[in-house]
């Protein structure tokens, strides 16, 4: 199986050397990774890092700011670079009615754009978007209905906010572009895989046999991101043994 890894787990070696993190995660067995930022480097530079790593670019957590209509045309030339089709958005602060509808609009602009270049937009779930805002307004829901993004299902934060994370993956069907194979407690508190609770080998053999993408995230450093991230493909590699 191959299995991609979003670097935001390594975030402690990525700020000082992207191209060394890189092939440490290519050394560990993982194929493909997703970006979270690119640290200066151009987008020739992250283009040959891929090639010289042998690593696939599965996707990159993109703030909606890199979207708005003064800099998505330099985002696109960036991605279309690099080789990336998938932009996901990371993180929105959707608390509230004015908040939710303003990102709700920056998205129906947006997405048409990049679909005419070949760019899928998806968005990242966090615990709250599963919750309600303070206008009592379900976020998730809202996006579902009133835009045509995709969805990078965290799998991890469904499970902490109360969800089974293979009935909403079923419900939302082809709205799910990725999923993130991450594991923790119901508290919040995240975990290397197969050290918490979340059902993360129930997900893994949803998304094989429904042909999902799946990334790897972890990001509590224990006790750096590469031996944490290393734990995970052994336990990975375990469930296929």
């Amino acid at each position: 199986m191959e299995y991609g890894l979003q670097l935001y787990s390594v975030r402690d070696i990525t700020q000082k050397g992207l191209e060394s993190a890189m092939q440490k995660v290519a050394d560990l067995g993982y194929s493909s990774v997703e970006f979270a930022g690119f640290f200066g480097n151009s987008a020739p530079e992250v283009g040959r890092m891929l090639r010289d790593t042998g690593l696939r670019i599965s996707g990159t957590h993109t703030g909606w700011e890199e979207l708005t209509p003064d800099r998505i045309m330099n985002t696109i030339l960036y991605h279309k670079i690099i080789g990336n089709k998938n932009i996901i958005i990371p993180w929105a602060d959707l608390s509230d009615r004015l908040k939710l509808g303003q990102f709700i609009a920056l998205v129906n602009e947006a997405q048409p754009l990049l679909a005419q270049h070949g760019i899928t937009l998806s968005y990242h779930n966090h615990k709250d978007e599963f919750l309600p805002n303070k206008a009592g307004q379900i976020p998730h829901e809202v996006l579902q209905r009133c835009t045509n993004i995709k969805f990078e299902i965290d799998t991890f934060w469904a499970y902490a906010a109360g969800k089974d994370p293979i009935a909403l993956l079923e419900r939302l069907g082809d709205r799910v572009s990725v999923i993130h194979l991450k594991d923790g407690l119901a508290n919040g508190q995240g975990k290397a895989l197969g050290e918490g609770t979340a059902p993360v080998a129930a997900v893994r053999e949803y998304a094989i046999a429904h042909g999902l993408e799946m990334v790897v995230e972890s990001e509590t450093l224990n006790p750096t991101g590469i031996k944490e991230v290393e734990r995970c493909i052994q336990y990975l590699r375990s469930l296929e043994a």
